[in-house]
């Protein structure tokens, strides 16, 4: 498909942060944009501002005859309003990540792939390209604190995206420069098994041409297949972890970010200082432990963390900031296949908290068949010894953490998860 023969793009489910940033190049690019949504958010609000048509009902009379091309998410069924009258007017249609691939392929590509991490080295990459003067353009899976956009409109051939798996998407990126932060059994309503996973991630190594790059951790059991016998250059981000420099942000799993991000840089030839420098004063990304304010003394912070591993690595950084305070955990699992394939693990580490508090599981794309429930949840943490309560509204549970907060104990609030759960750390500290 010819973008120059394309003036009029429609779509659907354009508050997605990958979405919404696509949304905002074809308007730099002088396109007429329009999409749809179920709701208001924070993200339309901001396309809107930009000239975007949204509509929040997604219906068939959104499509009409005059739109070049349809961009859905992969969360959309095929017999969705739109996507049917779309098909009926013969209009193209590609999901997000055909279209991200048809944008992004043009430039000197750096996508960042991995089951953890992606949006935070995303970020890092941008921000180090952009203090060495690269001019980078790059589409960002959330909002740069710095900008509060996730897309950077750049003029020079670099391009940073972030490279998703979820149904293989990533393989519509041919990446000059690839980064795999890690490999984790993950979205395992379209992946049988870890070996699926992996399988995934060595197709689109295989993409990377001689001549780029593989930035990843050469020690890690989960990469070792995906990397073995490539004929690409595979660069080891482990040498430049850094214990000493000053992140604004805890844990190691930051300092891994950063070192993936500096290998990134070596690579293309920026000079340390420069990197070191754009490194130190990162400001992190929209729900990335992001500080949302106090309330009755203690700190709150919201997150995106919806996979055991990633609750995993925000509870240690928590723990490493405050390791005197009582932890209270606010949470909301994504999918109910995820929580049933994963129910030990986010057990596990929910009970490293001091009080946990859950709303039902965010169901997303999914019916629940196979029966699980946040009250198993919580019945189940209970069992370790940790204090777990099910509520059903965001408002509620923000009572009840309102409530419990006491100056007699010091907290910590962390409001963790990819649902609707972040509505409970603006309602604490709006």
């Amino acid at each position: 498909m010819n973008l120059s023969n394309i003036q009029r793009i429609h779509f659907i489910g354009v508050g997605g942060i990958g979405m919404s940033a696509l949304v905002r190049f074809f308007v730099h690019e002088g396109k007429v944009v329009s999409g749809s949504d179920r709701e208001s958010s924070i993200i339309t609000v901001g396309l809107e501002a930009l000239g975007v048509h949204v509509v929040y009902a997604q219906v068939a009379e959104n499509i009409t005859s005059d739109i070049d091309m349809v961009v859905y998410t992969e969360a959309m069924p095929h017999d969705h309003p739109e996507m049917v009258v779309a098909r009926a007017l013969e209009v193209p249609m590609m999901n997000y990540f055909g279209a991200l691939g048809l944008v992004a392929n043009e430039y000197y590509l750096i996508a960042v792939s991995g089951s953890h991490g992606k949006t935070t080295t995303t970020a890092m990459i941008t921000d180090v390209l952009e203090e060495a003067g690269f001019d980078p353009t790059a589409i960002i899976g959330s909002l740069r604190s710095k900008t509060k956009s996730n897309f950077r409109a750049g003029k020079s051939k670099y391009a940073v995206v972030e490279a998703c798996e979820y149904k293989r998407d990533f393989l519509s990126l041919t990446p000059d420069v690839l980064v795999i932060t890690n490999i984790d059994y993950e979205h395992v309503d379209y992946y049988k098994d870890l070996a699926d996973v992996q399988s995934a991630f060595r197709a689109l190594a295989e993409k990377v041409p001689e001549g780029g790059a593989i930035v990843t951790n050469l020690t890690d059991p989960n990469i070792a297949p995906v990397i073995a016998g490539l004929k690409t250059r595979v660069v080891d981000y482990r040498p430049n972890i850094n214990l000493e420099m000053k992140f604004r942000q805890p844990g190691m799993h930051i300092r891994m970010d950063a070192a993936a991000a500096t290998s990134v840089a070596d690579f293309v030839g920026i000079e340390r200082a420069v990197s070191d420098t754009a490194l130190e004063n990162f400001a992190g990304t929209w729900r990335r432990f992001e500080y949302k304010g106090e309330v009755n003394g203690a700190p709150v912070y919201d997150d995106y963390g919806h996979h055991p591993t990633e609750i995993r690595v925000t509870m240690a950084g928590t723990r490493e900031l405050y390791p005197d305070r009582k932890v209270i955990v606010v949470t909301q699992t994504h999918t109910y296949s995820r929580t049933a394939e994963l129910f030990d693990d986010f057990v596990e580490v929910l009970a490293t908290a001091d009080q946990v508090y859950l709303l039902p599981i965010y169901a997303a794309r999914e019916e629940n068949i196979t029966g699980v429930s946040s009250e198993q949840l919580a019945d189940t943490i209970i069992k370790t010894g940790t204090k777990a309560e099910v509520m059903h509204t965001a408002a509620a549970i923000a009572e009840r953490v309102r409530e419990s907060l006491s100056h007699d104990e010091p907290a910590v609030v962390l409001v963790i998860g990819a649902g609707n759960v972040t509505d409970v750390a603006s309602l604490l500290t709006k």
